[in-house]
């Protein structure tokens, strides 16, 4: 499987044993080693914060450039300097293909440190990390237009022609399973997808939701349909990485390519409704978004006033009350449930109700206008 990274890392890992970082040539963090030492040095500030950020500063990456790293064709030894951050002396593998530098494997040095044997055969993994950033160099663009084009081509032959040419930039993954996560909004600057770990592919598009803004597109490999870590572990990267106001969601896994794009439309619907609903968020399933189904579904009402329903109801004066009835049918209308979620009195929840009731035109004791309340609600929130 293409990017398969993190294995890589935890060989050298393991022959060297020692913990090892791999970063790209731009110092962006690609995959690290398990950490397990009670030595604090070990986790002086450089390593700390390359992991947290996933990015070393401008200042730290001129600093260790200058040990001509990036000129290298073996294993160069850097001395430790405190007054810079660095507690521990590092041992850098340049990760290089057809003499390219395309990363870079930091290890923490020691005394006696790696054997000559020991590098040498870490040096051949990192020949083999350089391949795989080489290829993936190869086709990052290429597979982010043609990711992007699947997911925004009409039906038909348009659609076919990008399925097809996806289908041949990966490969025999091609045919592998596959989700798609939908992180938004999103800032321009899109993100390689190497530094993503089981990402096949990122693509910006526009939001389907919210005119003018961004959407970011990725396409997620997956062992089992039933376990969609790899898929929540690119949402949560990616969010951070959008900022605090992104929300993420997650569409049903498919095997190969035909059905990517309705796969978006879901992660899209899950990432709406998690904004919507905070209990859903940061990151939510489709499978999980129950009601959101269906009122994602519905073409977004930006320009329009919300259903003369609740049109009253949703004014400032009257967010108590509005929460109330959304409470009361989320509790399917269970009076006792519904007092103690709100933590108010069942004579207060009453007298409520019957002020919904006025403000609305509605009787809660009828099935389909309950049902009229509960979705008009539940959609202004979208």
């Amino acid at each position: 499987m293409k990017g398969d990274y993190q294995e890589l890392v935890d060989e050298i890992s393991a022959l060297l044993g020692v913990p090892a970082t791999l970063e790209d040539r731009d110092f962006g963090l690609v995959a690290f080693g398990a950490h397990d030492s009670d030595d604090d040095t070990a986790m002086d500030p450089v390593r700390t914060r390359s992991i947290l950020t996933r990015r070393s500063t401008p200042a730290v990456r001129a600093w260790f450039e200058g040990f001509g790293i990036a000129r290298a064709t073996g294993p160069v030894r850097i001395p430790a300097a405190p007054e810079a951050g660095v507690f521990r002396g590092r041992i850098c593998l340049p990760v290089r293909h057809r003499g390219v530098v395309l990363g870079y494997v930091w290890l923490l040095d020691a005394d006696p440190g790696p054997t000559d044997e020991q590098l040498t055969a870490a040096m051949d993994v990192a020949a083999r990390i350089g391949a795989l950033l080489s290829e993936e160099a190869r086709a990052g663009t290429d597979l982010s237009r043609e990711f992007g084009a699947v997911l925004t081509a009409g039906r038909g032959w348009q659609r076919d022609m990008a399925v097809a040419a996806l289908r041949e930039a990966l490969g025999p993954d091609a045919d592998g399973l596959h989700t798609v996560v939908c992180v938004t909004p999103w800032p321009d600057e899109m993100p390689s997808a190497r530094t993503v770990p089981s990402a096949a592919a990122l693509s910006t598009v526009p939001s389907p939701a919210r005119a003018g803004t961004l959407s970011l597109a990725a396409l997620v490999r997956l062992r089992s349909s039933d376990v969609l870590d790899p898929a929540v572990t690119a949402a949560d990267r990616l969010r951070t990485a959008a900022g605090r106001t992104a929300t993420a969601g997650i569409g049903v896994p498919r095997r190969g390519l035909p059905e990517l794009a309705a796969a978006w439309h879901e992660a899209a619907a899950a990432a709406r409704a998690a904004a919507a609903e905070s209990r859903l968020g940061p990151v939510a399933e489709w499978s999980a978004i129950g009601p959101y189904r269906l009122l994602t579904a519905l073409p977004p009402a930006t320009d329009t006033a919300p259903d003369l329903t609740v049109r009253t109801l949703l004014t400032p004066p009257h967010a108590e009350l509005a929460r109330t009835a959304e409470v009361f049918l989320d509790c399917a209308g269970q009076a006792s449930r519904t007092a103690a979620e709100l933590g108010i009195h069942r004579q207060t929840l009453y007298y409520r109700l019957s002020r919904v009731e006025q403000l609305t035109g509605l009787d809660l004791n009828d099935g389909e206008d309950r049902l009229l309340l509960h979705m008009a609600l539940k959609g202004a929130r979208l």
